[in-house]
């Protein structure tokens, strides 16, 4: 019999999802996975999906007061705005995530209850990166920076909650997250992949859309549900907050050769172009390319999300001049005993590889 249940809010999305591929897989796990849509459940998963809108309290309470007691939550669950970018500094965006995870988690912390830890994804917008230059690298231990941001309500609501209710936490930070989830605000696979097919379909090379590079880093979400599944119960991560990311780093122009050989496609000349604009127009081609292989991807919408806003945002589209670098120090986690890494560019490849494999992209030429 298993000794933790983990509550995995989001599990339809880049994070949730592979947390909940990977606490799966774990012994002396039982998993509860809550997300709107119905994810993809790992293969003889054991656990239970709970259909759950968390904007919705009364729901979100009788949903729960059901539930066995939850010993664990990884938080992945995200509220975003059409558009994307724009709603980052809109208020009413914070507040919903701040009610969102209120609604969760208020239910779990009440008498009979057994709550012991709780993970939250936060990220480098709690530097500031999309609002100004931030120091290289940027670490934990900085002062807070003083903008409005649903990771500050998100985490006062949290230490607050935590000392009255007697929870442990942890708040991980990691770079750009790259995954296999499909229709979210923020992966980048599905759309390398979808603007690759479009181009090979096309007849045209796979130019590199963006505009001047700068020094990225990357967060696979197998490495991050890891780190989840150590924070669960590692004492050093009680308490903390953590960068996280694969453990090197990278610039969009320079791993484009990588992406295109992983893909099976030709490197073209860059050619600027807005992913939030062109892919949209592409959705014959990409129904054209799905009936030729056979493939079981949802149409073009579907699969988007709000993904290809944020490719937009990643490649700098609109550029005049490269962005500063965007570089976090990993050395606090390392040193607290979590030290797995990834080479990005073996993520992209082996990401790349899954959605082959789920028939979600085109096979490579021959294969």
């Amino acid at each position: 019999m298993a000794t933790n249940t983990i509550l995995i809010a989001g599990a339809s999305g880049v994070v949730g999802h592979a947390a909940l591929e990977h606490f799966a897989r774990l012994p002396d796990w039982d998993v509860v996975a809550v997300s709107r849509r119905v994810p993809s459940l790992p293969a003889g998963f054991r656990g239970r999906h709970l259909a759950l809108d968390l904007t919705d309290a009364a729901a979100c309470r009788q949903a729960l007061a059901a539930l066995p007691p939850i010993t664990h939550v990884a938080y992945a669950a995200l509220f975003e705005k059409p558009g994307l970018v724009r709603g980052w500094r809109e208020d009413d965006q914070m507040q919903t995530n701040l009610a969102m995870l209120r609604h969760l988690l208020e239910p779990l912390t009440g008498p009979g209850h057994n709550l012991r830890h709780v993970s939250i994804l936060q990220g480098t917008k709690a530097y500031g990166v999309h609002l100004r230059p931030v120091a290289v690298p940027a670490r934990e231990d900085q002062p807070r920076d003083d903008h409005a941001n649903f990771y500050w309500l998100q985490e006062d609501h949290v230490r607050a909650l935590a000392q009255r209710a007697g929870f442990s936490f942890t708040f991980f930070r990691p770079q750009l997250i790259f995954g296999d989830a499909l229709g979210v605000a923020m992966n980048l696979i599905p759309i390398l992949g979808v603007y690759a097919a479009v181009c090979q379909a096309q007849g045209l090379p796979f130019a590199y859309p963006g505009g001047p590079s700068n020094i990225l880093e990357a967060t696979d979400a197998r490495l991050l549900a890891r780190a989840l599944a150590w924070a669960a119960q590692a004492p050093a991560a009680q308490g903390q907050t953590f960068n996280i990311t694969n453990g090197d780093v990278f610039v969009w122009r320079h791993v484009w050769p990588a992406l295109a050989d992983a893909l099976g496609v030709a490197v073209g000349q860059d050619e600027p172009r807005e992913m939030a604009r062109f892919l949209p127009s592409q959705a014959a081609v990409w129904e054209a390319v799905v009936r030729r292989h056979g493939l079981r991807a949802p149409g073009l919408e579907a699969l988007l999300g709000e993904s290809h806003h944020y490719a937009d945002f990643c490649f700098g589209a609109r550029a005049r001049q490269a962005p500063p670098p965007v570089i976090v120090s990993t050395i606090k986690l390392r040193q607290a005993g979590f030290a797995d890494c990834i080479d990005t560019e073996r993520m992209f490849r082996d990401w790349f590889d899954i959605l082959r494999e789920q028939r979600l992209l085109p096979p490579l030429p021959g294969g």
